[in-house]
């Protein structure tokens, strides 16, 4: 396979593995030639090692390894723990640090053959402080945060796909920045054993790939299941969810979410559209002050003996965390637990919600990787996205949106995902090349 050749789909490279037509030692030198070429200006990997790359493909190729995902390249957060590479939470506290084991996502990977490239770069402790990757699609610009590396990877064609993580907007942004789908699953689908802790009734392990059938092979395959679309004549309704969130969005993110709903109405979706109640408005307030009390406990050990290592703007929001007390922290948990018992009823008459993944293009810069104020309730509700690039803005960057499914529903999310998907300017202007 020539280095500047499109890499395929997963459900095409698995077919093609299995019946000797590629090798996965093919997929893996496309994936090592483009990190050679790239990664200096990009910065995704923060480490990989070229000769255990090749050792792993080889292995599938010599029918030693196999398992639904036999073969593909595939990037991991630098918050997850990998026993191959050394995990340091983004921050300079952690240089070197090796757990000696892999978190249960990258475990379950290599179960099933896939071939693990190497970590990616991450903000610091997965909250606001950006690490040094760029945007691919232009280098000035930031890749979103906190799963810049794993968008940035699989945007440059550096991997097939990566793993990420989410607390609020981590995977939904970076997504939607760099032009690839983002997957957040329903909360405990991907086990986050192993995973670094920021907000335990928050965290979330995810996907970011070229395609929703590819996030949806990578999560499903760790699971033993293979993803199978939707029959073509599925009949969808979605409902476009307002809410005082939407005065954040830019013109242009707006218009890209209401053009493509209308191109999903005129194939004959029904779209719908309902203002978000207000009890769930007040819960989008909660969010953050959760994710800083919660954020104060889990780094407590950081804070208490090495302070001066943290980012200011880490320190801040952990002192923030400190003015909460238990009684508003528990109080705040009650209201979300709550309204996760009462979350279906938002889909009544509908299949999935609509709802803006970003502000706008991404930010020039990387001081800054955005706001992540779109994934916030829908996070602290448990109940999975799936974040899609729409079409180009202003300055040449994608814009997005992103789908909101019943918990623990996710095929029935993804499915529709990958229908809506084909409606998505940006999505068929990347299959096309």
């Amino acid at each position: 396979m020539h280095a500047d050749s499109p890499l395929p789909s997963i459900a095409r490279a698995l077919e093609q593995i299995e019946t000797g037509e590629l090798r996965a030692r093919d997929l893996a030198e496309r994936c090592l030639e483009r990190i050679a070429v790239r990664d200096t200006e990009v910065q995704a990997f923060i480490a990989h090692d070229a000769g255990r790359v090749r050792a792993q493909a080889d292995a599938i190729d010599a029918g030693e390894r196999r398992g639904l995902l036999r073969g593909i390249p595939y990037a991991v957060k630098d918050v997850i723990e990998t026993a191959a590479y050394p995990t340091g939470y983004g921050s300079a506290l952690y240089t070197g640090n090796r757990t000696a084991r892999d978190a249960a996502c990258v475990a379950l990977s290599q179960e099933q053959g896939a071939v693990l490239l190497g970590k990616v770069a991450t903000s610091e402790f997965a909250t606001q402080t950006p690490g040094p990757t760029r945007n691919p699609l232009n280098l000035a610009h930031t890749p979103g945060g906190s799963s810049s590396g794993s968008a940035a990877a699989v945007a440059d064609g550096m991997a097939m796909v990566a793993w990420g993580t989410q607390t609020t907007g981590s995977i939904t942004r970076p997504a939607v920045y760099c032009g690839v789908v983002g997957y957040k699953p329903s909360f405990g689908l991907v086990s986050t054993a192993g995973v670094g802790v920021l907000s335990p009734s928050q965290d979330t392990v995810g996907a970011l790939a070229r395609s929703v059938a590819d996030a949806a092979a990578l999560v499903l395959g760790i699971h033993g299941r293979r993803y199978e679309s939707a029959p073509n004549d599925a009949r969808y309704t979605v409902g476009v969810c307002l809410s005082s969130q939407w005065r954040h969005a830019g013109g242009q993110a707006i218009d890209a979410l209401r053009s493509w709903t209308a191109k999903l109405a005129a194939a004959g979706m029904r779209v719908k559209e309902f203002a978000l109640p207000p009890a769930y408005e007040a819960l989008i307030a909660d969010q953050s002050r959760l994710v800083a009390y919660d954020a104060r406990q889990a780094l407590a050990y950081e804070r208490l003996t090495a302070n001066a290592g943290i980012s200011p703007r880490l320190r801040e929001r952990l002192a923030a965390g400190g003015v909460i007390g238990l009684d508003e922290y528990l109080a705040m948990q009650q209201r979300a637990s709550a309204l996760r018992c009462l979350v279906d009823g938002l889909f009544d008459g509908v299949d999935a919600l609509v709802y803006p993944a970003a502000e706008d293009e991404a930010e020039e810069g990387i001081l800054q990787s955005g706001s992540p104020r779109f994934g916030a309730l829908w996070t602290l509700l448990h109940v999975p996205t799936v974040a899609l690039p729409l079409d180009v803005g202003r300055r040449g960057l994608p814009l997005g949106a992103q789908l909101v499914g019943r918990p623990n529903r996710d095929l029935a999310l993804l499915q529709l995902a990958e229908h809506a998907s084909a409606f998505s300017p940006w999505l068929m202007g990347s299959a096309a090349a």
